[in-house]
């Protein structure tokens, strides 16, 4: 019985492989089997419409302000003021007498010698009082012309070559947190301080504006370099390969949005803004995110697009 029951089992398992074989064998003499399609690997990415400007390289840099022209007042002889005929802030003309110093000693007498302004301007500085003795060695008063204003600013060694006169800046002040003011390099230092490895750079504000005071400390933006119709993308749609650059372009010709390689040039850049020199003009749509994983030819789905169209 149980060999019986074996040969039946042995019968049944070569009639299932026949049949198998036999179904193997007919597919294989008809049509042939329809080929699995993988399914198409859309990428989500940003998108960014070139654009022309400006485009400023510059310096941030920070200084002070200072009257143009400054003289100290100095008495013609040593002795006590007795009289002070003007204060800080009054406009003074060239020969004006600002005050009086009486040079008497016990047993002589003198005539009060006056003390006249050497220069034009307005009187920043007024150090001692009546009453207050003085030499001719120490300045009673400074006078200062306030029309014109400078700011002093100090400008690192590896930055030296990029400074040339008559370059413009933009000044801000604390005082005046919303306004812009704009200031030209006016003098450069013919050498640099030995202490600090830094040039001096003068920059006069113009036009003059009576906002603007002697001592308060600027801001300044100082323009290096400039292009005025720069083609300019983001920094960080830049791809690197193989030592060359490279963007993805949008091209939403034909069936679908697929991005496509695009070797460019570039040129200066300044924050997170890049110059393009060749392989690109306004208008062109570039891929500005999501774009590490791509290859020339990916389908990909714009989920937000940036820049004004040209």
């Amino acid at each position: 019985m149980k060999y019986k029951s074996l040969f039946v089992l042995l019968l049944l398992l070569s009639a299932a492989g026949f049949a198998a074989c036999n179904l193997i064998k007919k597919s294989g003499d008809g049509a042939a089997a329809a080929p699995v399609q993988e399914e198409e690997v859309v990428y989500a990415v940003n998108a960014y419409t070139v654009r022309s400007g400006r485009l400023d390289a510059y310096l941030e840099l920070g200084g002070d302000v200072s009257a143009a022209a400054a003289v100290d007042v100095l008495p013609d002889m040593a002795g006590k003021i007795t009289r002070v005929l003007a204060g800080v802030g009054d406009s003074v003309t060239k020969g004006q007498i600002i005050a009086y110093v009486d040079a008497s000693r016990p047993g002589m007498n003198y005539r009060e010698s006056p003390v006249k302004a050497p220069a034009a301007g307005r009187i920043t500085a007024f150090l001692p009082a009546a009453g207050a003795m003085v030499s001719q060695s120490v300045a009673i008063a400074k006078i200062s012309s306030t029309d014109d204003l400078d700011i002093l600013v100090s400008v690192a060694e590896r930055f030296v070559s990029r400074v040339r006169p008559g370059a413009d800046a933009a000044v801000s002040f604390d005082a005046y947190p919303d306004v812009t003011f704009h200031a030209r390099v006016s003098e450069l230092s013919p050498v640099l301080d030995a202490s600090s490895r830094t040039m001096a750079v003068k920059l006069r504000l113009t036009p003059p504006d009576a906002r603007v005071k002697v001592g308060m400390y600027a801001r300044v933006r100082l323009i290096t370099a400039s292009v005025p119709d720069a083609v300019i993308i983001p920094a960080s749609a830049v791809l690197s390969r193989d030592g060359k650059s490279y963007v993805f372009t949008v091209s939403r010709a034909g069936a679908g949005t697929v991005a496509l390689l695009q070797p460019v040039v570039l040129g200066m850049q300044v924050d997170g803004d890049v110059q393009v020199t060749e392989g690109l003009v306004p208008g062109n749509e570039i891929v500005s995110k999501g774009q590490s994983l791509l290859n020339d030819g990916a389908r990909i789905n714009v989920v937000s697009a940036a820049g004004v169209p040209q």
